[in-house]
């Protein structure tokens, strides 16, 4: 039997009905430039969440199996293209796809959107919010796109006004297809957005809706039958299966009639001198050998993320993002950034900026004399943190939390930029290929 290599361990969740839900993390600590060495704070799930210990396990399983899917006659490949579909199933059932509803698996959220950006129907309208990661806001206007006008509508004040604004867009787009894309939740500060709401004002108009659930369903369960939207994107290695997958789902006319998003092998059915007929969905925009390990992967995830699982886990994140949230608030200079202020629910996630410290100052004296691993930047939302940041600040730092987070991480954390406030940084750091970095830096 194949087994999890020995030298990872593993972290449980809390409470103790997860403890299924593990994280595979390694056994050694990281070095620190003032000397010594400690446990990793990883507090940048929502760049890249680490492997489910499930996930690890599954991989394990099929990788002695692994074969390229639906062409091959031989046992292995037999194997991986059930492994496959079996994945697709697990999928569906995690986003509560309905039964006429497609799955179809790409390589992640951007790649989800792009695709569908591909098939909407010529000149479709797309309404989008400026506040959106680059991923839902810019393929619409890719040169490729088949849409034919894009609206891009400010940063709205409060979730009601921004399902007033979607609406008046929407009605007041050219007659045809409509097209509104949202995120569920913010991946700058975590704020959940109205997807009910939105969906129903949209359809009220004749509009579809496709929903940006990357940084959503790590936390919280998601059902498109439940939630009515069209469409759901989502990313593999946001949750918790870092493997290079991703799946957009949801109604199946519009991908149907698109030319394939790629061609090439397993998008068509046949080939002659003067004509190429395409598959039918999934296949059609399913072109070369797919990713097997990464749908099995998206799939493990899937099936150890249970509603149950996923409501018990955001209860003791929602403990631990209040835990940090009033820590830094407590220090002096610390800004949270907010859409619609402290008040509105939100996922495991804090943007914030420390008057005196740069963000990328910041983040690099975290992880050198700390462990902590945070996010800086403008974290591929330029327009919205742009608008959010205080005046004479650039960047900001992004805290996420996710399974394996612990009260440690998070006071680590909140003591850490408390020092940096008060002392400083206690080494020097210079530009290195972009980034800064402690110069000297011991531990390379």
């Amino acid at each position: 039997m194949t087994t999890v290599s020995p030298v990872h361990n593993v972290r449980a969740a809390s409470p103790a009905d997860t403890a299924a839900c593990t994280v595979v993390t390694s056994d050694e600590g990281v070095p620190l430039v003032t000397g010594g060495s400690v446990e990793y704070a990883n507090l940048d799930y929502a760049a890249s969440a680490p492997c489910l210990t499930p996930v690890a396990e599954a991989l394990a399983a099929a990788l002695p199996h692994y074969a390229s899917v639906h062409r091959g006659a031989g046992h292995h490949s037999q194997v991986s293209t059930d492994a496959y579909e079996r994945a697709r199933r697990s999928v569906a059932r995690f986003v509560g796809a309905r039964p006429a509803d497609a799955v179809v698996f790409v390589r992640g959220t951007t790649d989800a959107l792009n695709l569908l950006a591909r098939s909407v129907p010529e000149g479709c309208t797309v309404v989008v919010f400026e506040s959106e990661h680059h991923a839902s806001l810019l393929p619409w206007e890719h040169p490729a796109s088949r849409a034919g006008n894009v609206v891009r509508l400010p940063l709205p004040d409060s979730p009601e006004s921004a399902v007033r604004a979607a609406r008046t867009a929407l009605r007041e787009a050219p007659r045809g297809p409509r097209l509104l894309c949202v995120t569920a939740a913010s991946n700058v500060t975590g704020e959940i957005w109205p997807v009910e709401e939105l969906v129903e004002a949209a359809h009220a108009e004749g509009a579809r809706v496709v929903v940006d659930a990357a940084q959503y369903v790590p936390h919280l369960p998601f059902s498109l039958a439940a939630t009515g939207a069209d469409y759901v994107a989502l990313s593999a290695h946001k949750l918790y299966a870092p493997f290079g997958s991703g799946v957009l789902a949801g109604r199946t006319d519009w991908l149907r009639e698109a030319t394939p998003y790629l061609s090439g092998g397993g998008a068509t059915r046949l080939v002659t001198e003067h004509d190429v007929v395409w598959n039918d969905l999934p296949a059609r925009h399913e072109a070369g050998s797919p990713n097997v390990l990464g749908a099995v992967a998206l799939a493990a995830a899937c099936d150890t993320l249970t509603p149950r699982t996923q409501e018990l886990l955001h209860v003791r994140e929602s403990a631990l993002l209040e835990r940090l949230r009033t820590g830094l608030a407590a220090i002096d200079g610390v800004t949270e950034l907010n859409l619609w202020g402290s008040e509105q629910p939100r996922v495991g996630i804090v943007s914030f900026t420390v008057d005196g410290l740069p963000a990328d100052l910041l983040a690099a004296a975290l992880s050198a004399e700390y462990g902590i691993g945070v996010r800086d930047g403008l974290f591929c939302a330029h327009p919205l943190v742009r608008r959010l940041l205080p005046e004479g600040h650039g960047q900001a730092v992004r805290a996420s939390l996710g399974v394996g987070t612990t009260d440690e991480h998070v006071d680590r954390l909140v003591g850490a930029v408390a020092d940096l406030v008060a002392r400083g940084p206690r080494w020097e750091y210079a530009d290195c290929d972009g980034r800064l970095a402690p110069v000297p830096d011991p531990g390379f």
